[in-house]
């Protein structure tokens, strides 16, 4: 939801991977209690004189808040090894400040009102959720994928619906909510079904009645323009991609770029598979499947082509069903382990806290 991140359009790639852009919020929270902290435009002026050229950081809706929009990138490593740049001079930054950076989905402490970034906008989002805003204290990861145009990318969208439990099983990273354990893998996710609009988007004839039904919901509810339109996918308003929004923010780079490599190898196959029948999945099971997903996260079972499987059979079907080159599947194959045995965001924070409490924790947090 920023309003401050300015970057040219993605090119596409011409030849090799597909380009990919990744978005990644950070909460400022104090070093003790964990609780965020509303000094997000301190921070960022002093990340802003450390930061390389080409590197954006910007507000977000919560005043304890900074978002980094990466640079455009194809290659994997190359990925990685910029976002983890980034988060050492945003920790920095914020130490520098008093503060640490928590990068999860919700965080663990809250007051009962946010304070948001001084933005009209904001105020105009707040006007219209009202008191849902209270626990609208959320993190994402959005990863875009470039795709060649909007005709293709609301095609893409219709086939990378099924996958979009799977997904968010794999990046669940909010299990704690005012500093009760909520059960849920992914939290953020449950606040955000409260949103007008949410979960995974329809499916739509072209890109002209995309555009004509994404109009129609502004003005209803609280939805102020088209970009708080909360789908777990959607078009870009600014960029030619695919934008996936289903992820929750990662506690590790590496996850993120994992989640990156993933969405770009699905809209891989989307994209070459445009000629062939879209995928039919019933939509009622289709929302249950990722309320499901985002309450169990990895550790038990998924819903795939229409009935629960076991979680690791949904996540070897989806890297079955991605189109990437070898390097890629490589590093994908070589992170996912990493994942099994480090255990999800999720996992990896209630591991922290049964062993050391809020301390234990706060060692997640850089």
């Amino acid at each position: 939801m920023s309003t401050r991140t300015a970057l040219p359009p993605t090119p596409l790639a011409t030849s090799g991977p597909r380009t990919l852009r990744l978005e990644e919020e950070f909460m400022l929270v104090d070093p003790v209690t964990l609780e965020q902290q509303p000094r997000a435009e301190v921070v960022l002026d002093r990340l802003a004189a450390a930061l390389p050229p080409g590197t954006s950081a910007a507000h977000e809706f919560l005043a304890s808040q900074v978002e980094h929009a990466s640079p455009v990138f194809s290659d994997l490593p190359r990925a990685l090894a910029e976002l983890s740049a980034f988060r050492v001079h945003l920790a920095a930054a914020a130490h520098a400040e008093g503060l640490v950076v928590y990068s999860g989905g919700m965080p663990f402490q809250a007051a009962p009102q946010p304070t948001l970034t001084d933005d009209p906008r904001y105020d105009r989002v707040r006007s219209g959720f009202r008191e849902v805003i209270a626990d609208h204290q959320v993190s994402g990861l959005h990863v875009h994928v470039a795709v060649p145009d909007r005709e293709v990318g609301v095609r893409v969208l219709g086939r990378i619906r099924p996958w979009l439990p799977t997904l968010l099983a794999l990046s669940g990273n909010s299990p704690f909510w005012r500093g009760v354990d909520t059960g849920f893998a992914s939290w953020r996710t449950i606040m955000m079904r409260r949103w007008v609009t949410g979960g995974c988007p329809p499916v739509f004839r072209d890109a002209e009645d995309y555009d004509r039904r994404l109009a129609a919901l502004v003005g209803v509810g609280g939805t102020v323009d088209v970009e708080t339109v909360a789908w777990n996918a959607r078009l870009s308003e600014h960029y030619p991609t695919v934008e996936f929004r289903v992820f929750d923010a990662q506690l590790d780079a590496a996850d993120s770029v994992l989640l990156a490599a993933l969405a770009r190898g699905i809209v891989e196959r989307a994209v070459d598979d445009d000629a062939e029948p879209m995928p039919s999945v019933d939509p009622e099971l289709l929302d249950a499947a990722l309320w499901h997903a985002a309450r169990d996260g990895l550790s038990d079972q998924l819903v795939w082509d229409g009935s629960l499987v076991p979680a690791e059979a949904a996540v070897e079907a989806l890297v079955d069903h991605i189109r990437v080159g070898n390097a890629d599947r490589a590093f994908i194959r070589a992170q996912l382990d990493r994942l099994v045995f480090d255990g999800t965001g999720a996992e990896r924070q209630r591991g922290a806290y049964a062993k050391a409490g809020v301390e234990g924790l706060g060692t997640l947090a850089s």
